[in-house]
């Protein structure tokens, strides 16, 4: 008997996340096929990904991309027959999320642009593999009430939350005591406080350990990434936020740690390649080979963990206040940190001044619980709004 190919929404093929999702893909012809792939503007990656993928549907962000879409896609030579449907836009997002073709949604657009349509493939019971943090972090009460409703298992591809998954199948929840997550430390981990305010974009982008977009490159640095994982492992595995510690490894080759109640803990250990994560979610419950070279064990190895440094680092310590105070707080911890680190990357504002913006634009917004994605979205829009005033008036400062 055949086995029945797995088809798979991909949501953002064009970031590191997906093009890693597509190269599992690749390496299983008989096992997985992509029934669409969801992009933003990023054209020059794209094209080639439906040439060789062959979806049925495409979705890009705009009208106005979509139209350079077709016309980069007439250059190709490829048939027009043989175009797959092409669409734009959130409402396309969410069609092609929740389409009854579809097996496995891979959501992996960054920020809140992918939260609708992950929200909604959850509700149609569809197996996710969560890649993009934010949906949990701005909305996390309103997916996991959706998945206890639904039945759907959120997988996460995070390093983190995938070896924190893998950790806890050693055990019952009700034997956990506490979960550990590590954190590579980033660029800037011996780097003194008073040295911050010198760092450029080009040093933060530099990450020790792992190839990944701008923004998380960013978060990693200021350790918000950490944060922002603090508060998705919190609604995934149903933690407190004083239930979850963080640890600086930076090996990066011990990605979470469970400790039992016995006193006995679990880690999960592979090599620092997130085709891994992305592979134990499409697969799961099932292991497959493993689609990197397995670490090599004849050889010394030094494995190093420290305490963060909550002085230098403060976002982490602010994610767990936000988690703890609940409601709107982590959505516009989020928004506030992403429009900060743009920021950053275009020279508005310094390295330390991420925390700042952050922290000020958290004081603005009025606490109030979401009840619906559209208000969760709307808060996220206020708290950009409120994020890019204080941007301005620091601008203003200086000049």
């Amino acid at each position: 008997m055949i086995e029945a190919l797995t088809s798979i929404t991909l949501l953002g093929s064009t970031g590191s996340i997906g093009t890693s999702t597509l190269d599992v893909v690749r390496r299983w012809p008989g096992r997985f096929e992509v029934f669409s792939l969801v992009a933003g503007q990023n054209l020059d990656v794209l094209v080639p990904q439906i040439l060789e993928f062959k979806p049925r549907v495409v979705v890009v962000a705009t009208p106005e991309i979509l139209e350079n879409l077709r016309i980069r896609l007439a250059g190709t030579g490829m048939p027009k027959q043989e175009w797959p449907e092409l669409l734009a836009g959130a409402d396309a997002r969410v069609q092609v999320a929740v389409a009854p073709e579809v097996d496995f949604v891979l959501s992996a657009i960054v920020g809140v642009a992918g939260l609708e349509a992950t929200y909604e493939a959850v509700r149609a019971r569809k197996k996710i593999g969560l890649a993009n943090k934010e949906v949990l972090v701005a909305s996390g009460g309103l997916v996991m009430e959706a998945a206890q409703r639904s039945g759907t298992e959120l997988i996460p591809v995070d390093s983190e939350h995938n070896g924190a998954h893998q950790a806890l199948r050693a055990g019952r929840r009700s034997e956990v005591t506490r979960l550990i997550l590590t954190a590579s430390g980033g660029p800037f981990r011996n780097t003194s406080k008073a040295d911050f305010a010198a760092i450029t974009p080009e040093q933060a982008l530099n990450h020790p350990t792992w190839k990944m977009g701008q923004r998380i490159t960013i978060d990693c640095a200021t350790m918000m990434n950490k944060g922002f994982e603090v508060i998705e492992a919190c609604w995934l595995f149903d933690f407190s936020p004083d239930e979850v510690d963080v640890v600086v490894h930076p090996q990066s080759t011990v990605h979470a740690m469970v400790e039992y109640v016995d006193g006995s803990v679990v880690a999960q250990v592979s090599a620092t390649d997130m085709r891994m994560p992305i592979q134990y979610a499409m697969t799961y419950p099932e292991r497959a080979n493993a689609p990197v070279p397995r670490l090599e064990w004849n050889e010394a190895r030094k494995w190093e963990f420290y305490p963060p440094d909550l002085g230098k680092f403060p976002l982490l310590g602010l994610a767990y206040d936000c988690q703890r105070a609940g409601g709107s707080a982590t959505c516009v911890l989020n928004a506030a940190d992403e429009v900060a680190v743009e920021s950053f990357l275009s020279g508005q504002i310094g390295f330390a001044e991420i925390a700042d913006v952050v922290s000020e634009t958290l004081d603005r917004m009025p606490a109030r619980t979401a009840a619906s994605v559209g208000e969760v979205l709307e808060i996220d829009r206020e708290s950009r709004s409120k994020a890019r005033e204080c941007v301005r008036q620091r601008a203003a400062v200086r000049a």
